[in-house]
């Protein structure tokens, strides 16, 4: 099935009628639903296409949220009042989808109990464990003690549901018939499956210090 620069359905025709057609107008021939019967190929310029579908994801990104690394610092002699105020701190921040990596630092003689920084962990960790989960469990670096939590599922779903919508700035009829995962039918054999895209690297998340009543 033949489908024209216009969007116009040409019909059932050839393979290689469908190629000579593409060559005659300066554009590609590319299939866009390999698993229906018949095949159905479109003529369109690719590299437009790709660029216009590469601007388009340029744009959604700048306006997604990336999520962010809180850090969150205690002391070994943090008493319960301040560290329930950490935690709120804390929920907060997994709320909006951010990790949250806790700090207790340790000074001088407070390096023979690492015991009681890893229970105000593992305490804070019962706190949260209704909103975030345990990425990394309480893990000795250096002088300090660290936990680090990961938004729960609900609340990941729930975050990315509120960052703003991609924008659509009234696509072409191609665009919005072709999906991205076409590969030019002059490139590889009727049969090939077409090449997916290779999605963008995620953005690290830069450690953001939050400092609190200790």
């Amino acid at each position: 099935m033949l489908i024209d620069e216009d969007g116009t359905r040409v019909g059932v025709v050839p393979l290689r009628d469908a190629l000579v057609l593409a060559e005659e107008r300066g554009l590609d021939l590319v299939e866009v639903a390999p698993n229906a019967v018949p095949p159905v190929c479109r003529v369109l310029d690719y590299g437009k296409y790709r660029y216009e579908q590469t601007k388009k994801e340029r744009e959604a990104r700048k306006h997604q949220k990336q999520a962010e690394l809180k850090e969150v610092r205690l002391k070994p002699k943090t008493d319960d009042h301040d560290l329930e105020i950490k935690a709120k701190q804390a929920r907060k921040f997994l709320l909006a989808g951010d990790k949250v990596k806790f700090t207790v630092r340790f000074r001088g003689r407070e390096m023979a109990h690492p015991d009681i920084g890893r229970e105000m962990l593992e305490q804070i960790a019962e706190q949260l464990r209704d909103v975030a989960t345990i990425e990394q469990r309480p893990l000795m670096e250096g002088r300090a003690l660290s936990l680090m939590l990961a938004p729960g599922a609900k609340i990941k779903a729930q975050a990315q549901a509120q960052r703003p919508a991609s924008p659509n700035p009234n696509p072409s009829p191609r665009s919005r018939e072709v999906p991205p995962s076409v590969v030019p039918a002059t490139d590889v054999p009727p049969s090939a499956a077409p090449a997916t895209d290779v999605p963008p690297a995620p953005p690290s998340a830069a450690p953001v210090e939050v400092e609190g009543q200790e």
